[in-house]
């Protein structure tokens, strides 16, 4: 049975690139992962019911499609991840305008069952400027103390998430002109 490892970070916080740095020089070393967006499973369902047309609508669905958009992708990841080292690249938590969702409620944590859960994180302003300078993107405006708040709960709920799965956490930090470092720790722990 392969590793699965779920990748998590605030939006901005450049997780996914460190997620590229570590599968390209694990991949040199002979070590296969392969990596997954949670978020993409989830929209391309969303979008196949013409419930969204853009990611960043995601966020503002209601909480019975947000429950079974997840439970869809669950499913399909867990079916990916039975014979590989699977990443899983998503948010442990979600800002909707009703307040935080649990990117990994206990649905989704019976299917996917992580071995590992990783938060990349790094200082509120340095997320910030990344945002501002993501014309990629559609991001709800937030300050450093609201960035902040994210991240912190973001720590919490990845503690509920080692309770229910028995699964480790590790931080990474992925800071600015420090980007080697970050993609190291998370290779580290990969191996």
């Amino acid at each position: 049975m392969g590793k699965k490892v779920v990748v998590t970070g605030v939006p901005g916080v450049g997780k996914t690139t460190v997620i590229n740095g570590a599968m390209e020089r694990l991949a040199a070393e002979g070590v296969a992962y392969t990596a997954v967006n949670f978020g993409t499973f989830m929209f391309d369902v969303a979008r196949n019911e013409d419930l969204v047309s853009n990611r960043d609508e995601m966020r503002k669905l209601g909480k019975d499609d947000q429950k079974r958009l997840q439970q869809a992708a669950a499913s399909g990841i867990a079916a990916m991840s039975a014979d590989a080292n699977i990443i899983i690249d998503t948010h442990s938590s979600v800002k909707t305008p009703a307040g935080f969702l649990a990117g990994l409620p206990a649905w989704v944590l019976r299917e996917l069952m992580p071995d590992m859960v990783v938060l990349v994180e790094t200082d509120p302003d340095q997320i910030l400027m990344r945002r501002l300078g993501d014309a990629s993107r559609v991001r709800d405006m937030e300050g450093a103390r609201e960035i902040t708040e994210h991240q912190e709960f973001n720590r919490a709920v990845s503690a509920a998430y080692a309770m229910y799965t028995g699964c480790t956490i590790k931080i990474v930090k992925n800071e600015n002109f420090l980007l080697e470092k970050g993609i190291d720790d998370l290779v580290s722990v990969l191996r």
